[in-house]
């Protein structure tokens, strides 16, 4: 592997340590304060100062974000709060939403609150609020590679109701600032099931500042909201009282497909503060552009809200109605029918030499 500049063999690694998460690997820590108490964080170290933590509790989604112990993610001032907590009613799902790098929503219902003949559904659905179980987390040797991983099973159900099924992989090699979600969602139940998805990646300080700039693939750009101003979605700004959110929608062109069926999303910011010096920082989201056709961008640069959202999707986010209008229906999983999706994050820095 190469670490620190050097290729290594795992046994000149191990050479050299007691325990090779001297160097990275996989804890499990858990909150013993206020409304975190008892959530799990499974924190994954790639050694090369990328660091993340794994929430079980909140489906398994994916919470504060470091390189070299400098944030990437933006963080909730809720906090990883126990889904105790959660009300799944209207807009409930903000005051116990831990923002951080990642937040799935879904698997049944994205966007706006609403009803219709299958029930009533609350903001972004259930799946960041479900406690996920088998839960494996560890390190594994393939040669001289080591892959950190964590894995879990989070199901959404109910009697009379949908089963759905989603099976979680996460996954960073020792040496590399790289993180790899592999998700299946698998419809267990006997009768076909509509199946929105949304991944719900945060940004924030000081990754995004004045200088950031945000490159995206080749789409169709649109505001969600007629009317709202599309100048600056592409750059960042300092924090502003008065801002108010925007949504856009990136709908892909064929072109913004690689070979592999990925698309992808850039945030660069040339004085990101790592290291004890400033220097250029490149964070890549790539996806199954297949099977998430669209993008959803949430630019808030508010005062304590201060972030960004890049959100690949199967869907929009007006609610079920907004869906129908758009798709001429809801994306639907028959029996047995299962969809798999790829998420890719990449963070390449280079720091000037001295």
């Amino acid at each position: 592997m190469k670490l620190y500049g050097k290729t290594w063999t795992r046994r000149e690694l191990e050479a050299r340590v007691g325990d090779i998460r001297q160097i990275g690997g996989v804890t499990r820590l858990k909150h013993a304060d206020g409304k975190e108490t008892g959530v799990e964080v499974i924190r994954v170290r790639t050694g090369s100062g990328l660091a993340y933590d794994v929430t079980p509790q909140k489906g398994l989604d994916i919470s504060l974000a470091e390189l070299g112990g400098v944030p990437l993610s933006w963080q909730a001032p809720n906090g990883n709060v126990h889904p105790m907590y959660y009300g799944p009613e209207g807009a409930d799902w903000l005051r116990t939403a831990s923002g951080g790098l990642l937040m799935t929503c879904g698997l049944a219902h994205v966007g706006s609150p609403g009803s219709d003949a299958h029930g009533r559904y609350g903001l972004h659905g259930r799946v960041h609020h479900t406690p996920a179980s088998h839960i494996a987390a560890g390190e594994h040797w393939s040669g001289d590679e080591l892959e950190l991983r964590v894995s879990g099973i989070v199901e959404e159900t109910a009697i009379f109701g949908g089963h759905l099924r989603l099976i979680r992989e996460i996954s960073s090699f020792l040496g590399e600032n790289r993180i790899v979600i592999r998700d299946r969602v698998e419809n267990r139940g006997f009768r076909s099931a509509p199946h929105l998805m949304l991944y719900h990646f945060n940004f924030g300080f000081p990754l995004l500042g004045e200088q950031t700039e945000v490159r995206f693939p080749a789409a169709e750009l649109a505001p969600k909201e007629e009317g709202t101003p599309v100048e600056g979605y592409d750059r960042w700004q300092a924090p502003d009282a008065q801002a108010e959110e925007r949504v856009y929608y990136h709908r892909l062109r064929p072109e913004a497909k690689d070979e592999a069926g990925m698309a992808e999303v850039s945030i660069h910011n040339r004085a990101f503060p790592a290291n004890g010096a400033a220097g250029p920082v490149a964070v890549t989201l790539r996806w199954s552009a297949d099977t998430l056709p669209l993008l959803v961008q949430w630019r808030m640069p508010g005062e304590g809200d201060h972030v960004l959202g890049l959100e690949p999707s199967n869907c929009v986010v007006g609610g079920r109605e907004a869906v129908i209008r758009d798709r001429g229906g809801l994306p639907e999983l028959a029996p047995g029918e299962a969809v798999e999706y790829r998420l890719e994050l990449n963070v390449q820095l280079e720091l000037p030499s001295s």
